[in-house]
């Protein structure tokens, strides 16, 4: 039976969907030292998935620098706390990596916040949002894009919490690994389908009863 997947997900229905979060391990980094670690494990694995977080400003026209930088193996992810140490020079080896791809979502976003903070050269990154169109899939969120795909919700209720903080919460924790493990997981799925074709399209959106 082909796996049923809809153009455009109903937001209303993610609400009913079992919550998904990253079970694997989580390692949070403070220092340049333990970023150069952390560092060369990463560009020792196949793929990567990333995303930031800032702070959340609720005064117009205030802006505040980007405060986390996770990235995720299937079963590992960092917390670079980029507000702590800044860009360090693995950090900068790491985003500038043209062997090791790095998958999100929205990366645009990302990269210019990480540049705010020092310059670099991007190196290999895939965009999901470059990909879910050859599926025929116009949601571009990350929240409805793994409900699309895997009928599961990411929880979104700790994006706008203190990501400045002196020490980040369980929560914030498991809230970051999570966007950035999804990423792989994405990826993965939305290569299969490309692939194999093995999905029935639905170009309505399903309305709740």
């Amino acid at each position: 039976m082909k796996k049923v997947i809809y153009s455009q997900f109903p937001k209303a229905e993610i609400a009913a969907l079992p919550v998904v979060e990253f079970t694997g391990r989580i390692v949070v980094v403070f220092t340049e030292a333990e970023a150069e670690k952390a560092v060369d494990f990463l560009l020792s694995q196949p793929r990567l998935g990333i995303d930031t977080e800032t702070r959340p400003s609720f005064k117009p026209g205030r802006q505040h620098r980007v405060s986390l930088l996770q990235v995720s193996t299937d079963e590992i992810c960092f917390l670079f706390r980029l507000n702590m140490m800044g860009m360090t020079p693995a950090i900068i080896r790491l985003l500038e990596n043209t062997d090791v791809p790095m998958i999100g979502l929205s990366l645009h976003d990302d990269l210019l916040s990480l540049k705010r903070r020092t310059t670099f050269n991007p190196g290999h990154f895939i965009d999901l949002q470059d990909m879910v169109g050859d599926l025929g899939i116009e949601d571009l969120s990350l929240q409805k894009l793994y409900a699309n795909l895997f009928g599961q919700k990411i929880s979104k209720r700790q994006q706008l919490s203190n990501w400045n903080a002196d020490v980040l919460n369980e929560k914030q924790k498991l809230y970051a690994a999570t966007d950035a493990w999804a990423c792989l997981q994405l990826h993965r799925e939305i290569c299969r389908l490309r692939d194999s074709r093995d999905f029935e399209l639905v170009k309505e959106s399903v309305q709740s009863e």
